[in-house]
């Protein structure tokens, strides 16, 4: 059922950017002819393999008293500390954010008993050798306290590849404006006007569904063992207004 949900999530994630695709090109702005001049759009592409794969899970535990879900939550955290040393990587590495001790209580109990204290906070760690990142999930997974698991392979000089996306759709628009110029018997002169849009689509982060139940000793080989996370992918559209000599 979990994984059914995960693979809903996917999709709905996926639908969601084609429809903000178009929704941007819907919002272009539209350019006023002049004359002795060639309007002209083009889109442009740039692909490139991720470099830093980013992974989130929940500590989370719940005890009797805040005092020890606190320390319970404690232990687990120095859990995770040394799987980061085990790996080569440092535990400053990882950030935590958003600690919560919540009081946790029977909700079926006419009275509302109060059954125990969940101390849980978020953590974030990047990562930019690919090859640490399966041992690392295996060793998390011996850890009862985590959960919520995912990860997600982005670009984090997105700025660079988005300068090549535009750099690809002036070319092509340029190469455009040429051609008409030819063809009319004109040649192209200098850019007069342009505007750019430029959306990136990362993969799309997957949760790690059925971590929880797996034991660093038992877990067999992940399901993408030996296959390279899916590119980064940067589109762009230029709008273009070249003189006509």
């Amino acid at each position: 059922m979990r994984s059914s949900r995960a693979v809903a999530v996917v999709f709905l994630l996926a639908a969601i950017f084609d429809a903000m695709q178009v929704v941007a090109q819907s919002e272009r702005p539209a350019m006023a002819p002049q004359n002795n001049t060639v309007v002209v759009g083009a889109d442009g592409k740039f692909e490139t393999a991720p470099d830093t794969a980013m992974l989130q899970f929940n500590i989370a535990a719940q005890e009797n008293t805040s005092e020890a879900a606190y320390a319970s939550a404690s232990k687990a955290a120095e859990r995770m500390r040394q799987a980061l040393r085990a790996q080569g990587l440092d535990p400053k590495s990882a950030e935590l954010a958003q600690y919560s001790l919540q009081p946790m209580y029977d909700y079926k109990s006419p009275k509302r008993r109060l059954v125990g204290f969940r101390a849980t906070t978020s953590v974030s760690l990047k990562i930019k050798d690919f090859s640490k990142v399966g041992p690392l999930l295996t060793a998390l997974s011996g850890i009862e306290e985590t959960e919520n698991q995912s990860i997600n392979y982005t670009l984090e000089n997105i700025d660079a590849a988005k300068s090549k996306a535009v750099e690809d759709a002036y070319q092509r628009a340029r190469g455009l404006a040429t051609t008409l110029a030819k063809s009319s018997g004109r040649t192209l002169g200098e850019l007069s006007y342009a505007s750019v849009d430029t959306f990136e689509r990362m993969p799309v982060p997957m949760p790690m569904v059925a971590m929880k139940t797996m034991r660093a000793e038992s877990a067999p080989s992940a399901p993408t063992e030996e296959f390279s996370p899916e590119k980064v992918t940067v589109t762009a559209h230029v709008n273009a207004i070249f003189v006509l000599r």
